[in-house]
């Protein structure tokens, strides 16, 4: 096991990285071009989140300074207690130790999570993807740039070059210590991940998030929300099903205007069996197609009876992580928000909202699903556990 590093040193390094793919920018671009000229997959959300451009490096960069200028996620108290016989007791805050991330596609994550799990004080273990493969081993260099004109061991941060049946012999026997594991990626990975894991898992999950549209809403809010939710169709956070209250006023006029909307988008329009009647709509063969996560240019509208109806219905589909509803009436909002189990519950916005920065975190590791240890975005003060400090001068019980 490593020993920690002091804070200053996990700062400096972060912003000697920051540095770094600022002086190698171009460099990553045209390494990353490589990776995209042998991409052969048809996946559009896949190949989306491959492409390194500008604006991404720009962001990578920003991660690892804002990630520096954090506080210590390392030391804090949460709790303390003067025991009756003297002893001191904390409960603080504690680094994991290795953590493991599993990615897809993404080389922002080999900067962005990494940083994440190394500002915490973990040692870092990255599988990427075979998509992937020639950015992230850039990155990686510059990880271990970074770290030897520190002072620090290359060891912090390593990249696993497995195949499927090396990562699966990995995860079930680790020839080293594991602590958590992290997948970023799709329900394959995710389920391959959980299956095969000898340690606890992350949960990322799947998004498939909704919309409901109250009788009472605002009919631009809207609009508004859920083509914004349809703005990046690769995010887990996109909006792939809307459900209309059949009480709305005006409804039919509304999902014309919503579906011609959308159709100017280039997004495809199906519908459920109401919806299909009067919009000359594409109806859904099998009421499973509720449950995917499309990640593509596609979203299903349906109507709904009530409040109740679309709670009922968003639990039972839904993958868990974010849903919202339009309406006026903040007493129908606190029912629906209290009620429906997802990690993030929005009333009059949109679920593109679901992530670390925009939630005030800085940046995240990953999106829970999962109730345990944290649900919803995982940000650098959640990448701990927790460690008892008893000080005493000789009590025994």
């Amino acid at each position: 096991m490593n020993t920690l590093l002091s804070i200053e040193t996990r700062n400096a390094v972060l912003l000697r990285m920051a540095e770094l793919l600022e002086q190698e920018r171009d460099n990553i671009i045209a390494i990353n071009k490589t990776d995209l000229e042998a991409y052969n997959g048809d996946d559009i959300s896949m190949f989306d989140r491959l492409k390194v451009d500008d604006s991404k490096v720009d962001e990578m960069i920003k991660a690892a300074k804002h990630l520096a200028s954090q506080e210590d996620p390392v030391g804090v108290e949460r709790f303390s207690f003067k025991h009756e016989n003297g002893m001191q007791v904390y409960n603080k805050t504690a680094s994991f130790g290795t953590v493991l991330i599993i990615y897809e596609s993404r080389p922002d994550v080999t900067v962005e999570a990494a940083g994440i799990a190394f500002k915490s004080g973990n040692k870092i273990l990255l599988k990427g993807g075979k998509e992937s493969l020639r950015s992230n081993l850039k990155i990686v260099e510059l990880w271990h740039q970074a770290l030897k004109e520190n002072g620090a061991s290359t060891d912090w941060v390593e990249y696993l070059q497995f195949n499927r049946t090396e990562t699966q012999a990995f995860l079930e026997k680790p020839t080293q210590r594991v602590d958590l594991i992290v997948p970023r990626g799709g329900e394959r990975l995710i389920a391959f991940v959980k299956q095969h894991a000898a340690c606890p898992v992350i949960v990322s999950g799947r998004g498939n998030n909704f919309v409901y549209v109250h009788e009472k809403a605002d009919l631009e809010v809207a609009v508004d929300v859920i083509l914004n939710g349809k703005s990046k169709i690769s995010a887990c956070n996109a909006v792939d099903k809307v459900l209309i209250d059949k009480n709305l006023e005006n409804k039919d006029t509304f999902v014309k205007t919503l579906i011609s909307k959308l159709k100017d988008s280039k997004i495809e329009v199906l519908g459920d069996d109401a919806i299909c009647q009067s919009n000359n709509l594409e109806a859904i063969t099998s009421e499973n197609i509720w449950y995917e996560e499309f990640l593509d240019y596609k979203i299903l509208i349906g109507e709904i009876e009530s409040n109740s109806a679309a709670i009922a219905k968003i639990n039972t589909y839904s993958g868990g992580h974010s849903s919202s509803i339009i309406t006026t009436d903040d007493s129908e909002a606190k029912t629906f928000m209290e009620n429906v189990d997802t990690a993030a519950v929005y009333h009059n916005a949109s679920t593109r909202f679901t992530d670390g920065g925009q939630l005030g975190l800085g940046g995240e590791l990953a999106i829970s699903t999962d109730k345990l240890h944290q649900r919803g975005p995982i940000g650098l003060q959640h990448l701990v556990t927790n460690k008892w400090y008893v000080h005493g001068n000789g009590q025994i019980r």
